[in-house]
């Protein structure tokens, strides 16, 4: 999931509000003729979408340091102020919001009345790089998260913790303190998503321009991990067919045998993240460097 929002200062590429056609024997996951829909364009740096149980869309603007909600009505409202500097979300089975709040370097938990639970301060003493995206395991609760290191303007440190070592994936066990390493060899872990059914989950390194597919064993760790597609992504979701969106340069659209369907352009410098959202979950929500869109799809979000 998310980038630095320093890097728009980087991007120099320009993007229409169209989407290219999937190949002739490909149905396109979009509704129709649909194309990017502007919600709203008054934030620095958008992130970390994530849905409740009822089709609200909860994203953060890191830059601003608040927690926006985009409801099933179509209203924005903010839900959180003093967010931790938040940056990728996720709700867990019990409707608290989670939250990579790298300000401390740290994971959150919000309940629905905004009261803050740390949930992870450190690991053995050791500050993490800065949590940045995050997934819930539909049955057991755990929680993965990645671990990259981008230097951020208000910390105050400039190098990572050295014994944290490394760029790391983490799972931490449901009730548990203390976080397992699932993966240490990777460049720059960044967006994460898993299968509905808890057996797969999916990694981009958008260090080395890779996403990779791994076997989520009972315990909780990864096994067999394969090269899914040659791109990283920033952000990433997953819909109903199996099929995965990776974000960056608009939405990159491939099927469960790394097979690109569609690639979706979004009028943005860079578009960050990705999630279904609305009652039916028929509505792909894109946080898009200082702009939120919606885009109409045929498909559904995974649940």
């Amino acid at each position: 999931m998310p980038f630095p929002y320093r890097a728009l200062v980087l991007a120099t590429l320009a993007f229409t509000a169209c989407t290219t056609a999937s190949p002739p024997s490909q149905r396109s996951i979009l509704a129709g003729d649909a194309a990017p829909r502007l919600v709203a364009r008054q934030f620095r740096f958008t992130e970390g979408p994530a849905v409740d149980q009822a089709g609200n869309v909860f994203f953060t603007d890191q830059p601003n340091d608040k927690i926006w909600k985009y409801g099933t009505d179509g209203k924005l409202s903010v839900f959180l102020e003093k967010t931790g500097r938040a940056n990728g979300l996720y709700f867990d089975r019990q409707g608290n919001l989670l939250a990579c709040a790298d300000e401390q370097n740290q994971l959150w938990s919000i309940a629905p009345d905004g009261r803050v639970t740390v949930l992870l301060a450190d690991r053995q003493g050791h500050r993490f790089n800065g949590p940045n995206d995050l997934w819930v395991h539909p049955g057991t609760g755990g929680i993965y998260f990645t671990d990259p290191y981008y230097q951020r303007d208000y910390w105050t440190r400039t190098t990572p913790d050295p014994g944290i070592g490394g760029q790391k994936v983490y799972f931490l066990p449901s009730g548990q303190k203390e976080p397992v390493v699932v993966d240490d060899q990777l460049t720059q872990p960044n967006g994460i998503i898993g299968t509905p059914d808890g057996r797969q989950l999916y990694v981009a390194d958008i260090g080395a321009g890779k996403t990779y597919r791994y076997a989520i064993g009972a315990d909780g760790r990864l096994t067999n991990r394969q090269l899914f597609v040659a791109q990283g992504s920033d952000g990433m979701t997953i819909d109903q067919e199996g099929n995965v969106y990776l974000t960056g340069k608009g939405v990159s659209v491939y099927n469960a045998a790394g097979q690109l369907l569609q690639h979706i352009d979004v009028p943005a410098a860079w578009t960050a993240n990705v999630c279904f959202g609305g009652k039916n979950r028929r509505t792909l929500f894109i946080t898009a460097s200082e702009a939120v869109f919606t885009l109409p799809m045929r498909v559904r979000g995974a649940q």
